[in-house]
């Protein structure tokens, strides 16, 4: 089930004060509100928010390791010493690396950089840093990305005859590396604790060459988008900094990258276009390429390593749907009904992982952890909600765990393959005793439900609040509606315009749910609002997201419950296993599996009139029509299904009422509990089935045919109200004359066939309604 949560509520006192800000700062109410709840609650931190800047750049000195990590390279510079630098496969790795590379050489190092890849695990390992003292004997070994977890290795690395500086931004662990150490976790002057690895890195090179560094904050936004850190404090400014080198002195290999002309490069071109290419690199076994690329100068090189990027990024593309698909195979065997999803496969690559854990933890709305085997290990990715912390979670199960690291919605794990079973299970206990369930349910944040049109000046100070990403949200609104004028934007394209009573929608890929946004049923739509440019000219759009809507609510909803459950007479028959109940034992067993799981149960009605028998189960359910809203497998109550509905992934399935077929092809082989008191088709008991009333029927369509306009019996049946038919009469006359080829739907039309001969049981639906009203 989904739901619309506000994402703020204001008491008056502050409210008072909201009204003094946005006149203090000249910006309206509506925008001082979402500010303000975003903890930017004063005019002067307004005004910073608003005007992001190089000017807002913290100290590095603030940062503690900051002087000796200068000192240090320094001193290397001077007496000539070996540089090392290591970094990480990943996007943000990769970053970093490039900005200590250019940085050093700047300062007057000629460093040699090392990007392991992910076969070789994540951060420092022995065998890693004996290769680089073969290759290099390194007498400064400086990691960037990484290195705060690897106590054991800095010190073998200061054994081996090489000072250490470890820069770096996850957690810290227990036990640190007893080297220098610069990371903005650390406890120390430095106000800001959000930056990436490649952030870090742009500090250190501000420290060793001061504003020369600002050259490459390219990189260090790439980076910052990347890795998904809060764009909020020093974050906000060094992207919007970077945002206009992207788009004011874009870098030859970043041009390559996004391969196109934008009329604007944006923090989202960078989370979608440029950095699903740098992180393909690691993914696909070759890491260092993508730092090359950030290093060449040649054209020819530049053009040849970001193509190769690019194929590397469309194969990336390719193993991650083979890969989700076999997950969601394994999860449909398994079943998805714990507070944790986790699965494990010889065959998966490790570099697809955590993409495709995100996305899984993203549909079910609950955490994943996806592993691959090598041998008796087990290596793999987290990725989390934003209600629960997994980093937690992990650190109060590690007795189960050999290693592991990250931060709150995504981490690494190494663990041993005969200890799955018992994480699986000691990760579901945490997470359900630390968690409500409420906290499981996806929700849509909205800032406020719009009741007007939307002012260009409104629109132009959301645009100002760029950039939006992780932490800082781009603001969605709400509206609500009942029947709506939906039209498609286009011939032959999925894509709506939504008139609603007061603001204009564009739904991109809404046209599966035309059943659900055509009918009166109450609905809210979640959209946000930009400002569209096109041809010198600015147009304030709004762009829905999504929507929620009350399946009990509408009176034409009602028909349409009618026509689905017609073209369910078409379906081929399905084969279940029925066990049939009480009323009471229904009411029972709907309590009895409510309060074992939270997943798993589809109830289903065939009208809408049965749920009045269900008052105090079903209160608190949201209902559906046709197809389940939430695909995490919660709970679900649905009113007459259709034939295509997806159903899979759910464990019981309770029938509230005898429906007039089981004709959905999910159910095929599944039990079925089925309540034998409540008739489920007396919308069929109720139509006239009689051959001189269908005679009736079909002379006014004769005779009115061409004011019926409608390209399906459904649509038709709206204009029937003339004519003097009952519309569920009407529509199931029409389907019984498509179906015998005395009426066609051509070109939006009714088209009607005259001399047509055909007896009344060759049709299908009107032997279905016949045997249903001889019991």
């Amino acid at each position: 089930m989904k739901k619309i949560v506000p994402e703020y509520a204001f008491s008056e006192a502050q409210l008072h004060t909201i009204a003094k800000l946005a006149g203090e700062t000249g910006l309206t109410e509506q925008i001082t509100r979402i500010l303000y709840a975003r903890g930017v609650d004063t005019a002067q931190k307004i005004r910073r928010f608003m005007q992001p800047s190089k000017k807002n750049f913290l100290s590095p000195f603030l940062m503690r390791g900051m002087r000796e990590a200068v000192d240090m390279i320094t001193t290397a510079r001077d007496e000539g010493r070996t540089v090392a630098v290591f970094g990480d496969y990943d996007a943000d790795g990769v970053c970093a690396a490039a900005i200590m590379y250019h940085a050093l050489r700047d300062f007057g190092i000629d460093a040699h950089v090392y990007i392991p890849e992910r076969a070789d695990g994540y951060g420092l390992s022995i065998e890693a840093v004996d290769r680089i003292f073969e290759e290099c004997n390194p007498e400064l070994f400086i990691t960037v990305d990484c290195g705060i977890s690897c106590a054991k290795e800095a010190q073998y690395i200061y054994e081996l005859g090489s000072d250490v500086i470890v820069t770096d931004h996850h957690e810290l662990p227990e036990t640190l590396p007893d080297c220098v150490i610069v990371n903005p976790k650390l406890d120390d002057d430095y106000p800001y604790d959000n930056l990436c690895g490649a952030g870090v890195a742009f500090k250190l090179a501000c420290a060793l060459i001061g504003e020369e560094a600002y050259r490459y904050l390219d990189f260090a936004t790439l980076a910052t988008v990347a890795d998904s850190v809060p764009l909020l404090g020093e974050n906000r400014d060094i992207v919007t900094e970077g945002l206009k080198l992207f788009n004011e002195h874009l870098r030859p290999c970043f041009s390559m990258l996004i391969g196109k002309t934008y009329e604007g490069i944006t923090a989202q071109t960078l989370a979608f276009n440029v950095a699903p290419r740098v992180n393909a690199a690691g993914r696909m076994g070759n890491a260092y390429a993508a730092f090359r690329l950030f290093i060449a100068e040649r054209e020819a090189e530049i053009y040849e390593l970001a193509t190769q990027l690019c194929l590397y990024n469309t194969e990336r593309q390719k193993c991650c749907d083979e890969l989700y698909l076999s997950a969601k195979q394994k999860l449909l065997e398994k079943g998805a009904y714990g507070k944790v999803i986790m699965l494990s496969d010889e065959s998966w690559n490790a570099g697809f992982i955590g993409i495709v854990a995100a996305r899984i933890a993203e549909e079910y709305n609950r955490p994943t952890l996806l592993f691959v085997h090598y041998g008796d290990m087990l290596k793999g990715s987290a990725r989390s909600i934003d209600s629960v912390n997994i980093f937690t979670a992990l650190k109060n199960c590690s007795d189960l765990i050999e290693e592991f690291g990250g931060h709150a919605q995504a981490a690494g794990i190494n663990l041993r393959a005969d200890k799955f079973d018992d994480l699986e299970r000691a990760l579901n206990a945490e997470i359900s005793d630390s968690y409500e369930q409420k906290q499981f349910e996806q929700s849509l944040p909205v800032c406020e439900r719009i009741t007007g049109s939307v002012s260009e000046k409104f629109a132009r100070e959301l645009a100002a609040m760029e950039p939006y990403g992780v932490g800082h949200r781009r603001p969605l609104f709400s509206v609500e509606a009942g029947a709506c004028d939906v039209k498609f934007l286009k011939p032959y394209t999925p894509h709506l315009s939504i008139k609603t009573d007061c603001i204009d929608l564009t739904y991109f890929s809404g046209a599966k749910h035309l059943k659900i946004l055509e009918s009166d049923v109450w609905k809210e739509f979640v959209f946000e609002i930009v400002l569209s440019k096109f041809k010198g000219k600015e147009y304030v759009k709004c762009y829905v997201r999504d929507f929620v809507y009350d399946g009990r609510t509408g009176r034409k909803a009602a028909e349409g419950i009618f026509a689905n459950a017609v073209s369910r007479a078409y379906a081929q028959p399905v084969g279940v296993d029925v066990q049939e109940l009480s009323m009471s034992e229904t009411k029972a067993l709907i309590r009895q599996k409510r309060a074992e799981c939270a997943y798993g149960l589809c109830m289903i009605a065939s009208d809408r009139r049965t749920l009045q028998f269900y008052e105090d189960e079903l209160a608190d359910c949201n209902c559906d029509l046709f197809y389940p809203t939430s695909r995490n497998l919660s709970n679900a109550l649905i009113v007459s299904p259709a034939m295509d509905a997806d159903l899979s992934g759910f464990r019981d399935f309770i029938f509230l009422d005898t429906p007039s077929d089981f004709n959905i092809a999910a159910l095929e082989g599944r039990q079925v509990f089925v309540n034998r008191e409540i008739c489920g088709y007396k919308m069929f008991e109720e139509l006239h089935v009689e051959r001189e009333r269908l005679l009736e029927i079909f002379a006014a369509i004769r005779r009115e045919f061409h004011l019926l306009v409608g390209d399906t019996a459904e649509k038709l049946t709206y204009a029937c109200d003339g004519l003097g038919f009952d519309r569920k009469e009407f529509m199931f006359a029409l389907n019984v004359f498509e179906e015998l080829g005395l009426v066609a739907f051509e070109n939006g039309r009714l088209t009607v066939y005259r001399g047509v001969k055909a007896e009344l049981t060759d049709s299908k639906i009107y032997k279905k309604v016949c045997l249903l009203q001889q019991g």
